[in-house]
């Protein structure tokens, strides 16, 4: 008897509609090995799933089932389109019961099932659940099953039935009482309500450093790309941390994109739900280019996406392979990854705010003041040089962490805390939210073209000043353009509706690599 079960595949952060087609022939005499049906499977499956048929046979009989000698054929449509994981256990196992007579036909027509079997019949969690669940919501399906552990994480995708299964005989009881139960709901608002923040992470734990707080204000206001340039233990990395402590919460649209990510990167943590905060990734400078960007044969996605919407620091810069650097160039500069691979072009989100920190010099004393450094001209040189300069060209502010005084140092941390930069934050995204509601980006940090022109409009005084800026500096254009963004974002932290000559002059001063050679 033939009978079909809906399922899905991911590729990259695509999902395609699979269709499990299970045709059961019985056998007229039975060899004797009692072993279960004897199961082929087609349609482009790998070695996880080629691997279904003995977890399957497993589940079915240690459920105890009656399993007559039959010859099962499977087949993955399209046939054409490579699968991987473990999620088609479940579908696979509940076409070849409906084919087997075993349950009623039809009653899962409207149904998208995926779910792993343990050999006991346990239904075990699965990567890319909220994913899979948009998609069938998206594809006019009215339910969807998955495991337990995957549940709430489904439920995200409002307009679907979700329906958390703890075991294959779970789901035969159910369906043949033609009643799943009460479908997952999660509350979204409580999510956010229980949203605290971090006691560990406050600005005003750094000691003096007023001039790199005001830095990343600004950065986090526009949401702009940053280095910090310092010696050793003048708070660099102690600075970046702390950035998540003045962001702003992803709204629901960022947090479901986020979430999605997360999600079919397997690394979403099923209790915690959406995720309301900007991701912060750290990667270590060992990390390798496919790492960063995402890759492999089956491409799943990279630090940098699962930055998205949030922060990607490195930590010391000029230690990352240069080749993994060098991949960055495109995702800053459009705010998504593309990847061509022979089996097709997968593409993932990458919108970014790139925090980066790195010492002057390789014993990292140049210009210290105090200390003397050990490094000469070519060892500098070269150090430099492991950051090419469009890379540099593409990080709108520049900025140099001194060393702290004695004095400053063995005073009481009494700066401004992330509770007082925070609001100054939020006060400018809403300025940039209003002012950009109905376009296609959200921050001044995407600020090009001729929106570049019509929203950074500069006065005759404007004009001269950022004239004189570029001879001063030679400035490429890219650079031009990104000057113009830091003004306008300085611009909103004090609400102005214009930007004047100071806040030119500031974002000038946020470039000290074109000051300097490099």
């Amino acid at each position: 008897m033939f009978s079909r079960v809906y399922s899905a595949a991911i590729r990259g952060m695509e999902v395609k509609t699979v269709e499990v087609e299970v045709n059961c022939t019985r056998l007229e005499s039975e060899d004797g090995s009692g072993q279960g049906p004897n199961m082929i499977l087609v349609g482009l499956p790998d070695a996880a799933i080629r691997e279904s048929r003995e977890r399957i046979w497993g589940a079915l009989r240690n459920m105890h089932m009656p399993m007559p000698p039959y010859r099962a054929t499977v087949n993955l449509a399209p046939a054409d389109l490579r699968k991987s994981g473990t999620a088609y256990d479940l579908p696979i196992a509940l076409a070849m019961l409906v084919s087997m007579n075993q349950l009623e036909p039809g009653m899962l027509a409207d149904t998208l099932v995926i779910g792993e079997l343990a050999l006991n019949g346990h239904v075990r969690g699965i990567q890319g659940a909220l994913a899979i669940a948009l998609h069938a919501r998206d594809q006019g399906f009215r339910r969807i099953l998955v495991p337990d552990e995957n549940a709430q994480e489904a439920a995200l995708a409002n307009g679907i039935e979700v329906f958390g299964v703890r075991s294959l005989v779970d789901v035969i009881q159910k369906l043949k009482v033609t009643s799943l139960g009460v479908p997952v709901r999660v509350d979204v608002s409580s999510m956010y309500s229980s949203c605290q923040d971090d006691p560990m992470c406050d600005f005003q734990d750094v000691k003096g450093q007023e001039s790199a707080k005001r830095a990343m204000m600004v950065a986090a206001a526009g949401n702009h790309n940053i280095l910090l340039i310092g010696t050793p233990g003048c708070g660099k990395s102690m600075i970046a941390k702390r950035l998540p402590s003045i962001l702003p919460l992803l709204s629901v649209e960022e947090a479901l994109e986020v979430t999605k990510i997360y999600s079919i990167a397997g690394v979403l943590d099923g209790k915690s739900g959406l995720m309301v905060r900007r991701p912060f990734r750290s990667p270590h400078h060992t990390v390798s280019d496919a790492g960063l960007v995402g890759g492999s044969a089956n491409p799943r996605p990279g630090e940098i996406s699962l930055a998205h919407n949030g922060v990607l620091f490195l930590d010391e810069l000029p230690e990352f392979k240069r080749n993994a650097l060098e991949v960055l160039r495109q995702p800053l500069e459009n705010g998504e990854v593309t990847l061509a691979r022979a089996s097709g072009t997968y593409v993932f989100p990458a919108k970014v705010m790139l925090v980066a920190a790195m010492n002057p010099c390789p014993c990292g004393y140049y210009g210290h003041g105090t200390r003397a450094c050990r490094c000469n001209f070519l060892q500098i040189k070269s150090y430099r040089s492991r950051i090419s300069g469009p890379l540099v060209d593409r990080i709108d502010m520049h900025i140099e962490v001194a060393p702290i005084s004695d004095d400053i140092l063995t005073r009481k941390r009494t700066g401004e805390n992330s509770a007082s930069l925070r609001a100054k934050v939020f006060a400018a995204r809403e300025i940039q939210a209003e002012r950009y509601r109905g376009l296609p980006f959200r921050d001044n940090s995407c600020l090009e073209g001729r929106w570049l022109d019509k929203f950074c409009a500069l006065d005759s005084d404007g004009i001269a000043m950022i004239r004189q800026v570029i001879n001063d500096l030679k400035l490429s254009a890219r650079a031009y353009d990104r000057i113009l963004r830091v003004a306008r974002t300085l611009a909103d932290l004090e609400g102005k509706e214009s930007i004047e000559q100071t806040h030119i002059w500031e974002a000038a001063n946020y470039r000290i690599l074109d000051r300097q050679e490099w």
